[in-house]
């Protein structure tokens, strides 16, 4: 099976290359940045499978589709693995073959990649049917709150007031606009539990929320300065070099800044 990866965002193509990693019917796994990117390869090579973004700069995923229907030749099975569902009938309308959400399980894309061969257009729509109350129910308002065990009890923690997570010897310091807790956690597993509420990791030992960074600085060194906003004061944070290719992750959109970063 040939893959297609289309996303941009590092994090998920990166999560999506080891899942398909683990599977032995997989013959390529290439990725692309963007949808653009995404044409000139498939311009080069056929692929079996696309596994698809749809919110992204300059071409989006469902756009991509449109293109791929209107040109000569077959078009792949697709996958659309995204954050949101509103897309998720016009995904279908496309022909896509499954409609994953983010985050997602390595389970979750090998069913998708299981069926993304065998979709007919009534098991389409019958698979439109069977999903689309699981997308409703996964995207119902609900407190965005993480459960913390501190010592004997269990507290219950926004993370939309969370300013930064600090690796202590074996422990972790939650910096809140409120206070803070020390919790038994190593910085690499606050990092993927807090990583789809915005959180960058920008040192060995520091991860930082994004909403609350509001200028970057660059240092002759190759590092770079993170000022923060925090209740009462602003704070510093060293982006050392081993990271700074996270920086990208900490918006959506870059105006003016083609060469941040490089080198």
């Amino acid at each position: 099976m040939r893959v297609l990866i289309v996303d941009d965002e590092p994090l998920a193509r990166t999560a999506l290359v080891n899942i398909l990693a683990e599977r032995n019917d997989i013959d390529v796994a290439d990725t692309a940045e963007d949808a653009v990117e995404a044409l000139s390869k498939l311009e080069r090579r056929s692929y079996d499978v696309l596994l698809l973004d749809i919110n992204m700069p300059e071409l989006s995923g469902l756009e991509l589709v449109d293109r791929l229907q209107r040109r000569e030749g077959e078009v792949p099975s697709v996958v659309f693995v995204t954050a949101h569902d509103e897309h998720a009938i016009q995904a279908f309308e496309k022909k896509a073959a499954d409609y994953v959400l983010k985050p997602f399980s390595s389970e979750r894309i090998g069913e998708a990649l299981d069926v993304a061969f065998r979709r007919t257009a009534g098991e389409r729509a019958a698979r439109l049917v069977e999903i689309l109350p699981q997308l409703r129910a996964t995207f119902q308002p609900r407190a965005e709150r993480i459960a913390v065990k501190t010592k004997s009890r269990v507290l219950f923690v926004d993370p939309a007031n969370v300013i930064a997570v600090e690796a202590e010897r074996n422990c972790v310091l939650l910096q809140q606009t409120s206070g803070s807790c020390l919790l038994r956690e190593s910085i690499s597993a606050m990092e993927e539990k807090l990583a789809p509420y915005g959180f960058v990791r920008i040192h060995r030992s520091v991860l930082i929320n994004s909403a609350f960074v509001h200028e970057i600085q660059p240092w002759p060194t190759g590092e770079y300065v993170l000022r923060v906003k925090g209740p009462r004061e602003q704070k510093e944070y060293t982006v050392t070099r081993a990271y700074k290719k996270n920086l990208k992750l900490l918006a959506k959109s870059w105006i003016g800044t083609e060469n941040f970063g490089a080198g």
